[in-house]
């Protein structure tokens, strides 16, 4: 393993989670149809992703109707912003260690 890098979670080590939890920790809340859109993602990639940051309890999913229409949506969790955070540090750290 390379030095320095054990800080690094794996749970975001995929571009499709790194791109839903950033998304999340910017916006209070995001829409499937939005996150779809935004990461270019097909309906069951996104669903299979997110799946596993909820099943972590990174994110939390709502589900609920809009009219006649089914609207899912999605949140991040104090557990989850925690971890993307400590993972971005150490991401951070990495780099300014090899900075030379």
């Amino acid at each position: 393993m390379i030095s320095g890098l054990d800080g690094l979670n794996k749970a975001f080590e995929s571009k499709i989670r790194l791109g839903i939890m950033s998304v999340l920790m910017a916006n209070e809340s995001a829409d499937f149809n939005t996150l779809k859109s935004l990461l270019g993602l097909t309906d069951g990639n996104l669903a299979s992703h997110a799946r596993s940051l909820e099943e972590l309890g990174y994110i939390q999913c709502e589900k609920k109707f809009i009219g006649r229409k089914p609207n899912t949506s999605f949140t991040v969790t104090e557990a989850g912003r925690d971890a993307f955070t400590a993972h971005i540090a150490a991401l951070e750290a990495f780099l300014k260690a090899t900075n030379m």
